[in-house]
């Protein structure tokens, strides 16, 4: 099945079409464990742009929702601003779940987002997110990227070190509920700390943990990996946690890609393919699942390019480790139906 989208969002205007690709295993059953809903810096990404990709050509029966700071409440206590995000996702799960815009079960679970710095209290804040969630809260993100020499996500490093931030953890354990990690490489042995710490809460590691591959990284990408795969490598042994497998770069400077035109399934596959498939080999294919990353991604590459580069780099895996990649082990970690 031919797939044409146009090239949408807070992206470059002169790409006007992504490239058509046949969709590579059409009937595999796909739940996209990471994508998310906004209207911000004119660009609108929400159920009609959601299903747009979704009905694009892959087999997508479910989708989970991860936190973006959309929708928060404005005025108010600070701390319950991101309630707002959790009932605006909620009603379009709800209107998903109805039927009317097809099969897939968009936003069946969610990933929202609850301050864990507040310490102890974090645990009444959880406890509302699920209530306002109608049974579709999974757990949160609380991003913690940090880099002296790059972008800082967090406002400060250390924090998954940090004694109040784990009282706040703690409720995570206590509710049954998801930890979604999104780190850059150098900070994969606070992640493996935490999982130590806490063996019982489950930890999704985002995009691979996130190697940094420019700025004064840009030089030394060879140690760039070895230092990874050291990180993921003994992130490995702690089974409680997964790996969300994609949003990495495809263009790094001083490639020969043509530049004019966005990049096929196979120049994102031969990209990804080291990072992504070692992590599998690590982690094994019930600990790792490919995420989608959209809209963010929409600046590169469409949905059902990105999907296909997927299932190139699995086209040697087994039936069933196809079934964990592509939706076993996000239907089990988030509890998706």
């Amino acid at each position: 099945m031919a797939q044409n989208s146009r090239f949408s969002g807070a992206v470059n205007d002169a790409w006007l079409a992504q490239l058509t690709e046949e969709i590579i295993e059409p009937d595999l059953p796909i739940i996209d464990p990471h994508h998310h809903l906004w209207v911000r810096d004119g660009n609108t990404y929400l159920l009609p742009e959601l299903l747009a990709d979704v009905y694009s050509g892959h087999n997508v029966v479910a989708t989970v929702f991860e936190e973006c700071h959309s929708m928060y409440r404005r005025g108010g206590r600070p701390e319950e601003a991101s309630l707002g995000e959790t009932e605006f996702v909620a009603w379009i799960a709800a209107m998903g779940a109805s039927g009317t815009f097809g099969n897939a079960a968009v936003c069946a679970r969610m990933v929202g987002n609850v301050d864990l710095t507040l310490g102890d209290p974090a645990r009444g804040l959880l406890e509302r997110h699920m209530i306002a969630s109608g049974g579709r809260f999974a757990g949160i993100r609380h991003s913690t990227a940090w880099d002296a020499d790059i972008h800082k996500v967090a406002p400060r490093p250390g924090l998954l070190l940090d004694a109040t931030f784990r009282k706040g953890y703690a409720g995570l354990d206590a509710l049954g509920l998801v930890f979604d990690a999104w780190v850059y490489h150098p900070q994969l042995s606070e992640v493996a700390d935490l999982a130590a710490a806490f063996p019982r809460t489950q930890i999704v590691l985002n995009h691979v943990g996130s190697p940094i591959l420019g700025g004064p990284y840009a030089s030394r990408r060879d140690q760039v990996f070895t230092d990874w795969k050291a990180g993921m490598t003994a992130l490995s042994r702690h089974p409680n946690v997964t790996v969300k497998l994609g949003a990495l770069p495809i263009r790094l400077p001083g490639g020969t890609a043509n530049r004019d035109l966005p990049p096929s399934s196979m120049e994102i596959a031969a990209a990804w393919g080291p990072w992504l498939q070692t992590s599998i080999d690590l982690f094994g294919a019930d600990r790792c699942m490919f995420e989608s990353n959209f809209p963010v991604q929409k600046r590169w590459s469409s949905f059902a390019v990105t999907w296909n580069a997927f299932k190139r780099i699995a086209a040697g895996a087994s039936a069933a480790e196809k079934s964990a990649l592509f939706s076993g082990t996000a239907a089990r970690i988030y509890g998706v139906n």
